[in-house]
């Protein structure tokens, strides 16, 4: 008789919780709640869709409350793609879901993403919808999703085989890479050109730059402090292969690629430049930001800075810099232990000789975390190996040489303005970094800026 009455006080138990549980309210005064009232997703270029960003919906009431239908209140027309709770607002049906439900106490969570349509403008374009949240009891509650398209030219696999100029308003994305031919001249100017993972410039011919930007085409943010274009090892970079010559980069900027300038070896000519650099960055970059075999290479007022690797590494050939700033502030862990130094120079390479006929700075900086950023190694006793220093700022060891090294202040690591008090901003936590000289600084007249 007692295991009878038991059973019945914990089914009649049940039965009670179940139907509180169940309870739904119709009562206009229950709302929902929304950890934000507002989703800002980041630019995205039109027709390719964004990642995905994520909000919840609460109800911290006593009772159940049904949605009788959510909603995107432009329909299919803005581009937002919405799934709620799993259920997915189909465009073909009107960007609607209808019958959801959310238990007291319970949440759900909304997905949300943005493939716009193109706007045919120049410049980026803000794009906005309102997410409408319809209650049994008649009353709508909105989240404002909002973010900004930018219309690109598509290139996929661009092969220029004859003399080309690009330029425009718009920006260029490229999937794949870009390949210059042998025989064709690529001139660039005015430009912007985002590269997709995986995607890089081959240039076998020549290149001709003038106001260019290059640099991956995430534009959304790894974390909400950190963007993807301040994440390096987004693209492949540049690569200047044996055939090609003539080269002129000016106001051009390399960013977040894997090696930002790849110089491959050829003959050796002592009065053409193979690659000419004028007021030109190379920032950020995941192997080396320039690397050069056996090439004659002149720079001048150029910033090379932040690589896992070195930030200049030369074997052999004729590299000139005036008014540089090489500067390794490189922030990630480094698989080795070690990141590489803010310059290298060597006359060999795997066993093999390049005479290393030229490496000049002058009014130049080189600087970085290590105590010793500057790495010259003569492998090679039969080749060739000459360098000289002068009017410059030099983080390593002081050398007692006044013929290759003059008028050099040597940097050191106990000095009260030394490595990144030099400049204006080396910010590690946020990735923000500005090479411009601070008014303390030692070097002074000297380095790019």
């Amino acid at each position: 008789m007692i295991k009878r009455v038991l059973f019945f006080v914990m089914t009649l138990w049940a039965f009670v919780a179940c139907t509180d549980d169940d309870s739904f309210t119709t009562d206009a005064s229950a709302r929902l709640t929304f950890s934000t009232d507002t989703v800002k997703l980041d630019t995205v270029f039109s027709t390719i869709g964004s990642s995905t960003y994520t909000f919840w919906v609460y109800n911290n009431g006593s009772k159940g409350i049904r949605l009788s239908t959510v909603r995107l209140q432009q329909g299919n027309q803005t581009g937002f793609r919405v799934n709620v709770d799993g259920s997915y607002l189909d465009s073909s049906l009107g960007a609607v879901v209808t019958d959801l439900e959310v238990r007291k106490g319970d949440s759900i969570r909304v997905f949300v993403e943005l493939t716009a349509p193109e706007n045919k403008q120049n410049v980026a374009q803000l794009v906005t919808d309102n997410l409408l949240f319809q209650l049994e009891s008649g009353v709508e509650q909105r989240v404002n999703l909002r973010g900004y398209a930018w219309d690109a030219y598509m290139f996929h696999d661009l092969l220029i085989k004859n003399d080309t100029v690009i330029t425009g308003p718009k920006p260029i994305v490229v999937y794949g890479g870009i390949k210059v031919d042998t025989t064709a001249i690529l001139r660039l100017k005015n430009i912007e050109i985002f590269f997709h993972d995986g995607a890089g410039l081959d240039v076998y011919g020549r290149l001709v730059t003038d106001s260019v930007l290059m640099r991956g085409d995430r534009l959304d943010h790894m974390f909400s402090y950190l963007p993807y274009d301040r994440v390096s090892g987004q693209w492949r970079g540049v690569r200047f292969y044996g055939s090609s010559t003539g080269n002129s980069l000016k106001r051009m900027e390399i960013r977040n690629a894997y090696d930002g300038i790849r110089c491959d070896s050829a003959l050796l000519s002592p009065t053409s430049q193979r690659l000419y650099m004028e007021h030109s960055v190379i920032h950020n970059s995941k192997g080396y930001g320039m690397q050069v075999f056996n090439a004659y290479v002149g720079m001048l007022n150029c910033q090379i800075t932040n690589s896992e690797a070195d930030c200049v590494c030369v074997y052999g050939g004729a590299v000139i810099m005036q008014s540089c700033t090489l500067a390794q502030f490189y922030p990630f862990a480094v698989q080795n232990g070690e990141r590489g130094v803010a310059l290298r120079f060597t006359n060999a390479y795997n066993g093999k000789a390049y005479p290393l006929e030229q490496l000049q700075l002058t009014k130049s900086i080189v600087t970085g975390y290590a105590d010793d950023e500057i790495m010259g190694e003569g492998k090679d006793e039969k080749a060739a190996f000459n360098y000289h220093f002068e009017n410059s700022l030099l983080r390593t060891p002081e050398v007692k040489d006044s013929v290759n090294f003059v008028n050099v202040k040597w940097e050191n690591p106990k000095d009260e303005i030394q490595g990144k008090k030099q400049f204006k901003l080396i910010d590690e936590k946020n990735l923000m970094y500005d090479f411009h000289l601070d008014s303390l600084s030692t070097a002074i007249g000297w380095g790019c800026y």
